[in-house]
């Protein structure tokens, strides 16, 4: 019973914790977005994707890049902070492309068929996600 009332605390907890993103544009043409709903009339809930990869995954056949460590990322994105961090603290020299701030990028990214981010490569070998030990296994 007793297992049973903080099973059903933990999940009341956790629902009443889940916030929705609102949209809204304004008379001049501007779109917001907040945590909390606005006033106007014309708002509407907006469901996030998060794309980031949760575990590591490797490929073979991305190409060849050389020697060089290219990564597409996202400037908001943990992983590809840590990766980013990783490479600079152990003076590895790396190409980085934001995949939503440069076109180019993101089409090649969308070529290679990414579906989260970091996309790490090097070489031929391809690493989805980031992880010191798997990075370390495609940089050798």
């Amino acid at each position: 019973m007793k297992r049973a009332i903080v099973l059903l605390f933990f999940v009341l907890s956790v629902s009443a914790a889940y916030g929705e993103i609102y949209k809204w544009v304004d008379a001049n043409g501007k779109t917001y977005f907040s945590d909390s709903k606005p006033k106007s009339d014309s708002v509407e809930a907006v469901t996030l994707k998060i794309n980031t990869y949760t575990d590591v995954s490797f490929d073979d056949g991305a190409g060849d890049v050389g020697e060089k460590v290219v990564m597409y990322s996202t400037s908001w994105c943990g992983y590809c902070k840590k990766a980013r961090r990783y490479f600079e603290r152990n003076n590895i020299t790396f190409v980085e492309y934001d995949i939503e701030r440069n076109r180019r990028a993101k089409a090649e990214y969308d070529r290679l068929g990414g579906r989260g981010v970091p996309v790490i490569l090097v070489g031929t070998r391809r690493m989805n996600g980031f992880s010191v030990d798997g990075f370390k296994r495609i940089y050798q």
